[in-house]
């Protein structure tokens, strides 16, 4: 009779490491970011999807397929512009105004610019596309701003020691937004762009008031600091630390060159020959691989050996994009996808770690928004880089240049960042920020 209980202890406490905890939504505050972030990203994933396939369908009326891919590469540069130009801003009023205020203002603006793209889908191409690129400009005005309210509220919304379970869940919703999102808006496309920007702009709509519901703590802005002296000081706190200087910058040249978002309406129109529907699936393909890897991240979070197991992951996306660029067939090139979408799930986790790990709370936002620039440099701007890649190379040879980047770059991450690459636990990486990581090592 007393055996039993020693016995059914361990395997209790297996099966609740089985599947995530649900704990952590029992704050209201973060229950409610949770829910309108997501909200958003599906928003984002869907209007994406709208913009790529109704600029690229317009383009080739009059254009080959090759300048078609590139007038989807300058649709990525225009995006980018804005993002470049106010993310540092954006940063510096994440630490100095109220973080929940900019995600509810920024986000409204976000509802009105979905709006104009609903009206492009009743215009002629002459008109639609140059409309097209307006609005994306500002969609790429309202993105400078947002991720760094949003990357600097939530860390407060949570005790710090549930703060791997926060980000596993951030990755989880964010995967399962960014599968459902696209399938949605290609199966909306079968009634046209109008109905998936008002799907869209609906569940902006939500989002706004479910953010601006959220209970959050009183904001603290920095004192005695002003203008381009919190800028530059972000800057330097982030060249200065190795770990994120050098996860961030991975990121940045892996997903500049290896990513192939852009030109899934070129593969889904020319080369697969599976229409809007099809592209909607491409698209989710990558978000249903890294929704399962975010999952079992959110039972069950990396603490260990967690530098190999980023550039392990990087090799694994370089393999998947070359395995994508050859395929010829739908269903392999959305298992290509997906096991790129669940390497970059891993990739994406200890990054996130690291940044909240090495940030102080009063630099979260001027951090988070360094690390945007790069990764809008390596979202946008790659998708300019894979437009022009394609203008040249052809689509094909352009995902087979990302796959063979990718792999040159795991390999040199090794020995140019090698405290990164052998990082164990991220104890390492609050040591490192304890120890204000070199300002004097430069």
């Amino acid at each position: 009779m007393r055996i039993a209980p020693v016995r059914t202890g361990p395997i209790v406490r297996r099966e609740m490491r089985s599947v995530p905890s649900f704990s952590i939504f029992r704050h209201q505050g973060y229950r409610h970011y949770w829910i309108a972030r997501q909200l958003i990203s599906a928003e984002r994933q869907m209007v994406a999807i709208a913009i790529g396939w109704q600029v690229y369908d317009l383009s080739r009326l009059t254009r080959s397929i090759e300048e078609s891919a590139f007038m989807l590469g300058l649709v990525g540069l225009t995006q980018f512009v804005p993002v470049l130009l106010l993310s540092l801003p954006g940063g510096q009023a994440a630490d100095r105004y109220d973080r929940k205020k900019i995600l509810v203002y920024s986000n409204a603006i976000r509802f009105f610019v979905i709006l104009s793209l609903f009206a492009t889908s009743f215009l002629p191409a002459n008109i639609a596309i140059p409309a097209i690129f307006i609005a994306s400009f500002c969609n790429g005005a309202v993105s400078a701003f947002t991720p760094s309210a949003s990357n600097s509220l939530y860390p407060r919304l949570v005790p710090r020691d549930e703060l791997p379970l926060a980000i596993a869940w951030n990755s989880l919703g964010m995967q399962g937004a960014a599968m459902l999102g696209p399938a949605i808006g290609g199966f909306l496309f079968i009634i046209g762009a109008s109905a998936v920007y008002a799907f869209a702009a609906a569940l902006t709509a939500i989002a706004v008031v479910t953010f601006a519901t959220a209970q959050t703590p009183a904001h603290e802005p920095v004192h005695n600091v002003r203008g381009w002296s919190m800028i530059v000081e972000g800057l330097r706190y982030v060249f200065n630390n190795k770990l994120v200087f050098g996860s961030i910058t991975l990121d940045l040249v892996v997903v500049f060159f290896g990513s192939v978002t852009a030109l899934l309406p070129v593969f889904a129109r020319d080369i697969l020959m599976v229409g809007a529907e099809g592209l909607g699936l491409l698209r989710a393909a990558p978000a249903i691989g890294a929704a399962m890897v975010a999952f079992v991240l959110a039972a069950n979070p990396l603490s260990r050996k967690v530098g190999p197991w980023l550039i392990g992951s990087i090799v694994i996306y370089g393999l998947s994009m070359l395995g994508f660029a050859f395929s010829q067939i739908f269903w392999l090139s959305m298992v290509m996808l997906a096991i790129g979408g669940a390497a970059d799930m891993i990739s994406m986790f200890i990054r996130s770690s690291i940044m909240q790990h090495a940030t102080p709370d009063r630099m979260r936002g001027r951090v988070s928004s360094v690390s945007f620039i790069f990764i809008a440099a390596s979202n946008q701007l790659g998708d300019f880089e894979s437009g022009v890649a394609a203008r040249f190379l052809g689509p094909i040879n352009a995902v087979i240049l990302g796959g063979i980047v990718s792999l040159l770059c795991a390999a040199s991450w090794l020995k140019l960042f090698p405290t990164l690459s052998r990082a164990d636990t991220f104890e390492e990486v609050d040591a490192e920020k304890a120890q204000g990581d070199a300002p004097a090592r430069g």
